[in-house]
């Protein structure tokens, strides 16, 4: 079992003003998985995602990681999973301005403890951009690339430290259906190679390229099922539940 959630809640205080953002959330994922959480706006969703991320801490619950609770993590221990642990792939992409697609994917390595050789930073940022058809690209800056093309290499980044599991939020959000088909075809390619996928999307087109969908309402789980699918001559048809 890579994650486990039990009573997951978080409550937000903003001047005495208190609200819940989710309240008494719990499911299991494997790993391999590729899981959808789904939701409208307010649903709970994004900050589902930011505790899946060690980017907050959940009020009450909890929430083992790899058979790890991590409810009593120190600072250091949730920025080296954050690092070692998670790659994040995010709707606007998050490159760095006016440097090459290398800088950007070989970003992780250079936070890493490890402080690995030069040769090996420069095979494992090769292997990431061949992961995502982009090995080509290595010396183009970030912004000489499309927006496809620049969640490519985000994705890229996310795979270069071979983390447990992928983050993705919202990825397709800033894409033309094109590219977005592609973006989901290149995650659907990485689950089948044996990484583990959580996305966050309120696109239902998008989030049936998963294997499983979680949907969020008013802070809760309200259905948790999987895609069931059949093919059809001119492509790959979802059938839901």
């Amino acid at each position: 079992m890579l994650i486990s959630v039990r009573n997951l809640c978080k409550e937000y205080d903003n001047e005495g003003v208190k609200t819940k953002a989710l309240c008494g959330v719990s499911f299991d994922i494997d790993k391999d998985e590729f899981v959808a959480i789904m939701g409208p706006s307010g649903s709970g969703k994004s900050t589902l995602m930011q505790l899946l991320g060690f980017l907050d801490r959940p009020s009450d619950g909890q929430y083992f990681f790899e058979g790890r609770d991590t409810k009593d993590f120190s600072d250091d221990e949730l920025a080296y999973f954050r690092n070692q642990k998670i790659g994040f792939v995010f709707q606007s992409f998050n490159l760095l301005p006016r440097t090459t697609v290398f800088e950007n994917v070989e970003l992780p390595l250079l936070y890493d403890e490890r402080k690995e050789s030069s040769g090996l930073i420069n095979k494992k940022v090769h292997e990431a951009l061949r992961a995502v058809d982009l090995e080509h690209r290595v010396n183009n800056l970030s912004n000489q690339l499309s927006g496809g093309e620049q969640q490519r290499v985000a994705i890229a980044r996310a795979l270069v430290n071979d983390p447990a599991l992928i983050l993705a939020d919202e990825p397709t959000g800033n894409l033309d259906s094109k590219n977005g088909l592609q973006i989901m075809r290149i995650l659907q390619n990485l689950n089948r190679d044996g990484h583990t996928i959580i996305m966050v999307t309120h696109e239902t087109y998008t989030s049936e390229h998963a294997k499983r969908i979680i949907q969020m309402l008013d802070g809760k789980v309200e259905d948790d099922y999987l895609v069931k699918k059949r093919r059809i001559a001119d492509g790959e048809e979802r059938l839901l539940k």
